[in-house]
């Protein structure tokens, strides 16, 4: 099973396709008991029971491997044991490391990536070119490219409009619907900026091509999970096949809600984002 493939039949498992951010922030994270790592593996972990607990899951999780790196090594032994720990409850994990470098640095990269984390996909700059996409695209996984982002200092390089007219994040696109595709190769695009997510989306439907989109930005940055949806249905883009990514809305739900029950808050918030996307067929 391509991870294509692997994205539609965990869509249709869970009946959506939200993909929750697993980013710890320990100023945010309930308690003081216990080390740095204790403390992020127990909070993640507790907000997986409860997932269990409620029969509430989300498609994907996608853990920004800076979070862990600023708590040194008790960070990222604790991302490598969340990793394994939601792996093994069936849920595909992003690893969102934007990795990109010369061949070989890539391939160590990827190696780290792939073989130590185990993870279902990762997420890689586009600047250096081909040569630092190739070590990933090969290994047969996910591998989602940064087009449009979804932050306000993307303008600065992405819109720069360069050869025939054309902004940098469109050749971007063109070149993962083109001469970097391999399957399983995606791409991430802002729900805050709506108007290129849409055509972006139709230049990817054009070239008969299956390529994933990583969707950030909806709640707290602005973007609409609604919106992608009618985005992807008014181009004729499969929804099954990509991904709405929450995260500090839904891991930190329980101090908008004023309670003590985290785990329990965050899983409200998943449901409310389950059902703002709707139905994914």
């Amino acid at each position: 099973m391509n991870y294509v493939e692997q994205l539609r039949k965990r869509a249709e498992e869970v009946g959506n396709i939200v993909c929750v951010g697993l980013d710890p922030d320990i100023a945010q994270i309930p308690g003081t008991r216990g080390t740095i790592e204790e403390r992020i593996k127990n909070f993640y972990f507790d907000l997986l029971r409860e997932m269990q607990r409620q029969g509430v899951f989300p498609a994907s999780v996608k853990p920004n491997e800076g979070w862990y790196e600023q708590y040194d090594i008790e960070g990222l032994r604790a991302l490598k044991e969340i990793i394994d720990e939601y792996q093994a409850a069936g849920i595909p994990v992003i690893l969102d490391c934007k990795r990109g470098d010369i061949g070989k640095s890539s391939a160590a990269y990827a190696k780290a990536a792939f073989d130590v984390n185990k993870a279902d996909a990762v997420t890689v700059s586009p600047y250096m070119g081909n040569d630092s996409i190739g070590p990933f695209t090969e290994r047969g996984k996910g591998v989602y490219v940064l087009t449009r982002t979804s932050n306000k200092g993307a303008r600065d390089i992405q819109d720069l409009v360069v050869e025939g007219g054309k902004p940098v994040y469109w050749h971007v696109a063109r070149l993962i619907s083109t001469d970097w595709y391999k399957p399983g190769i995606g791409s991430v695009i802002g729900a805050t900026y709506p108007a290129e997510l849409e055509e972006l989306s139709a230049l990817f439907v054009a070239s008969g091509k299956e390529i994933p989109i990583l969707i950030p930005g909806v709640g707290d940055q602005g973007g609409s999970a609604k919106d992608v949806m009618d985005i992807l249905r008014r181009t004729g883009n499969d929804p099954r096949i990509h991904s709405i990514n929450s995260s500090s809305g839904i891991n930190y739900a329980y101090k908008k809600e004023g309670t003590d029950d985290y785990a329990g808050a965050a899983v409200r918030a998943l449901k409310r984002l389950i059902e703002e996307i709707g139905p994914i067929r």
